[in-house]
């Protein structure tokens, strides 16, 4: 994946997650999707998905979360979003929205893939991709839903803005 420096580096488009491992360093792709990137910083910077729980988490696929239900079936009081697909393949470390058979459901639910799900190519709104912290994701409580989840400690921006 060939990204600007401008964008890697630049700390109002860098997500933290902090998981009971550690923190995950997360690269927001506003190029890709700038609806959803918009969205994830506005709950963040809320606190939205912060004691949240990863309520699926499939080994060898991916860990979803950001249901206030913890169910899958929830989301945020704001409308949803339309789909904003591309060509964007969908491999380790890669977060994408969740969503309804409806491609223009996605709300505040998203995805941490752990390995290439081709799968999902064009099928899902890629928004970032974890450059640092992987190990952590992997640490994650398997289940749908896991018997005992995990939860977000603390999500953010980096720079501390919206």
């Amino acid at each position: 994946m060939v990204t600007t420096g401008a964008v890697a580096d630049d700390p109002s488009n860098t997500l933290i997650l902090e998981l009971k491992g550690g923190k995950v360093t997360i690269r927001l792709r506003p190029d890709l999707a700038p609806k959803h990137v918009e969205r994830i910083k506005t709950l963040a910077a809320q606190g939205f998905y912060n004691g949240l729980k990863f309520h699926r988490v499939i080994p060898g696929f991916m860990a979803q979360t950001g249901d206030p239900t913890g169910t899958g079936a929830g989301g945020s009081k704001l409308p949803d979003l339309p789909a904003e697909f591309t060509p964007t393949a969908f491999e380790r470390g890669t977060l994408g929205m969740a969503r309804t058979s409806d491609p223009n459901s996605a709300n505040s639910q998203f995805f941490i893939c752990f390995t290439y799900a081709t799968n999902l190519n064009g099928q899902y709104t890629v928004f970032g991709q974890v450059v640092d912290g992987m190990q952590f994701v992997d640490q994650i409580a398997p289940g749908e839903p896991p018997p005992k989840p995990d939860t977000i400690i603390k999500m953010y921006l980096a720079s501390g803005a919206h």
